[in-house]
């Protein structure tokens, strides 16, 4: 178990707590510059946080309130880090298997043992036979595999991935997410991932963090952080197009813009007449030829087929606001969609999520979604 409180305000202000569970991949995502990399240094002992508490397997690596002159910190050699770069890092010099031992180098370890754990894992990525290959001679692919054998050859106790996809093309980033998936299950250790693709993260992670100027704005599994976005610049950084503003007062929710009116569940925790950001996911909208007490006449303004699947701009009539809608290819047949078309939407109020009107910088931000 990875447990993590960090805390500073210079050089870059960081604000991030989040736990990691042996056997559980957290994906930490946002911006470029928001602070992904910074917190996976900083827990590898790379860099130093101002105050807070990392904590791993119950071992303190680091721990500082700020006010304390000698704070209890590890040094980046005492931490047990497996840690995977973007760019490979092998040194161009030694052959795979070399790269791959090391970490080995003071485990106190005759050269054959460790080459023969070396060996091992380069089975376990499934290119042994390439062990005796110079990085130049290697593809993009298997220098990752090689790599991530080194980040593992010592049995560290937690796993640090720095965008070690994004180098890679889509068929060799889908053969690496199959041999991360396999690993996962035999190393049983916490394992950090950072990525700037939401898709990885949402089909890698157990639970992503979104991170924006060194804070972290929610932590959640992949499907909750997608339906149900703590504010409004979370459902914008993790690219829920349906975003939209209005109005909320005690169950009844306008649309900034438009005359309709939908019946939103009222938790109690939104005072009367605030305004407020919502968002609907895709199985809260439908589509139909014809009209009824429940729909609203919208505009086929664009048409977006992507392989069997199309995304649908709609523009509300009566109203500047538009709305997307995906749909099978057989669905656009059934129901005719092109471009000009009037069709009807159904939006189903009770998938309908309102959110708290915040900056990153209000204390609010932590506080459950609404």
């Amino acid at each position: 178990m990875l447990k993590l409180r960090l805390s500073q305000r210079l050089p870059m202000p960081i604000e991030v707590n989040l736990e990691c569970a042996a056997g559980e991949m957290h994906a930490l995502v946002g911006p470029s510059g928001s602070g992904k990399t910074t917190v996976l240094r900083t827990i590898a002992g790379l860099r130093h946080a101002s105050s807070g508490r990392i904590e791993c397997n119950s071992e303190v690596w680091f721990e500082s309130d700020d006010l304390t002159s000698t704070p209890k910190l590890m040094t980046a050699a005492q931490r047990s880090c497996g840690f995977l770069f973007q760019q490979y890092a092998l040194f161009p010099h030694l052959n795979a298997i070399e790269n791959v031992c090391i970490p080995l180098q003071n485990s106190g370890l005759s050269t054959s043992e460790r080459k023969v754990i070396a060996l091992d894992w380069l089975e376990r990525m499934g290119i042994a036979e390439l062990a005796q290959r110079m990085p130049d001679q290697l593809s993009g692919g298997q220098q990752q595999r090689i790599a991530l054998a080194r980040a593992l050859a010592r049995k560290p106790k937690i796993l640090l991935l720095d965008e070690p996809f994004s180098a890679v093309d889509a068929p060799t980033r889908q053969s690496l997410y199959k041999t991360l998936a396999d690993l996962r299950q035999d190393l049983n250790i916490p394992i950090l991932l950072v990525t700037h693709d939401l898709r990885e993260a949402s089909l890698l992670a157990d639970r992503i963090t979104v991170l924006e100027e060194g804070i972290s704005l929610q932590t959640a599994a992949p499907q909750i952080l997608f339906q149900k976005p703590r504010n409004s610049r979370v459902a914008e950084l993790v690219g829920i197009s349906n975003r939209f503003h209005g109005v909320f007062n005690a169950g009844s929710l306008t649309w900034d813009g438009c005359d309709q009116t939908f019946a939103v569940a009222d938790k109690g925790k939104i005072p009367a007449n605030t305004k407020v950001a919502w968002v609907i996911p895709q199985s809260g909208l439908s589509a139909h030829n014809h009209s009824s007490s429940i729909t609203m006449p919208a505009i086929v303004k664009k048409v977006s087929s992507l392989g069997q699947i199309s995304v649908i701009q709609f523009c509300i009539q009566q109203s500047e606001n538009t709305i997307e809608w995906e749909a099978s290819a057989a669905e656009v047949k059934r129901l005719n969609i092109e471009v000009g078309a009037l069709m009807h939407l159904e939006l189903d109020g009770s998938q309908i999520h309102i959110m708290p009107l915040r900056s990153i910088n209000d204390p609010r931000r932590f506080l459950e979604s609404m």
